[in-house]
């Protein structure tokens, strides 16, 4: 699919880490010099294909069978049933569609909408506090 958040690709027959390259240097190094062939060490994302998945491209073009992982979060995807599940805390969910029904309609038993939508603001707050937990290593940013 297309709701894909990458993490890290690795490179497990070479075992190396398969670094992120813009469009921009994949046309430059396609386009304008005569593509390397080898281990692939490099990938970007290039558009989707037929079945709506993510299309990525690598460099150097392969010049063998290599296996190349890719870590990564699949996100929800899009509900349209009755019988769907969402993956993820339900609480911030529910605490916003109750702000949003009090603003519209007006009855809350006597919690403002202000006062709602500032209890599903925390309640997000700490859905993603908790989440963060987990893989603190997303919070990192490198300069590139």
């Amino acid at each position: 699919g297309n709701r894909i958040e990458i993490l890290d690709v690795v490179n497990d027959t070479s075992n190396f880490f398969v670094k992120y390259k813009d469009q921009h240097w994949f046309n430059n190094t396609f386009l304008n010099n005569e593509p390397a062939k080898g281990s692939p060490a490099y990938y970007t994302f290039n558009g989707i294909d037929g079945n709506g998945d993510t299309a990525v491209d690598i460099y150097p073009i392969p010049n063998g069978v290599y296996a190349i992982r890719f870590n990564s979060i699949l996100r929800t995807p899009e509900l349209s049933e009755d019988t769907d599940q969402v993956l993820i805390p339900t609480l911030p969910i529910i605490h916003l569609a109750t702000a949003f029904a009090a603003r519209e309609r007006g009855e809350t038993g006597g919690t403002a909408a202000a006062e709602l939508f500032s209890i599903a603001d925390k309640s997000l707050s700490d859905a993603i506090a908790l989440d963060t937990s987990k893989h603190p290593e997303e919070l990192i940013y490198q300069a590139v």
